[in-house]
């Protein structure tokens, strides 16, 4: 291992409180099987903290107690991230891959995380019990594909948290046809962390109606 994990920043604690220690062992299987396993770059170790795990804590207060589907979840970012920092919310686990599956899998029974569930499906062919309260996904695709593939999934009066890139604001513009055909209410932008992280979150937030 040529890259050092990045040491622990302050605001990890704060973000998970008891659960910090879930999250230690999470960042640490990550750091040491990550890029084995093809979830993550040979360069992210000494970002992994900041651009990732924090990164995807963020969010965790725009939860609902409720069922939240994270669609292409891949390492568990922002899944696993998510289950670890809000106990009280089931996370579904949506990914395409079984190699992605297994991890997940894997890492949910070894950090006991009883309130994750793994579906092995494309979004737009996931087969589940009941309609989402919420859908999540991280760097999957553009909004104006992303929407369509999810929207199906969660309940009316449930919501979409999707966490995107500096451009976010562009492939809102982009998405304005979809985002009607959809009838989605109340979008919004919100950019997370700031003062308080180097690595701002911004979040795609909406309304299914």
């Amino acid at each position: 291992m040529t890259d050092v994990l990045e040491p622990e920043p302050d605001i990890a604690a704060s973000l998970f409180g008891d659960r910090i220690e879930l999250a230690r062992a999470y960042t640490s299987d990550l750091a040491r099987r990550g890029e084995e396993l093809g979830l993550i770059g040979p360069l992210e170790l000494p970002r992994l903290w900041t651009r990732h795990i924090v990164n995807c804590a963020l969010p965790a207060p725009l939860l609902t107690a409720g069922r939240v589907g994270d669609v292409g979840s891949g390492a568990g970012l922002p899944g696993l991230v998510l289950a670890i920092a809000r106990p009280d919310a089931h996370l579904v686990l949506i990914e395409p891959m079984e190699r992605r599956t297994e991890w997940l899998k894997h890492e949910a029974a070894e950090l006991g995380l009883d309130n994750v569930t793994v579906v092995r499906a494309r979004a737009e062919e996931a087969k589940l019990d009941e309609p989402l309260d919420q859908v999540t996904a991280r760097a999957v695709t553009a909004l104006s594909k992303l929407i369509p593939i999810t929207v199906p999934l969660v309940r009316h009066g449930g919501s979409l948290l999707f966490m995107k890139g500096e451009r976010v604001t562009d492939e809102v513009e982009a998405a304005q046809k979809v985002i009607r055909k959809a009838r989605l209410s109340g979008v919004e932008v919100m950019v997370l962390g700031e003062g308080i992280t180097p690595e701002l979150t911004r979040v795609f937030r909406a309304t299914v109606d």
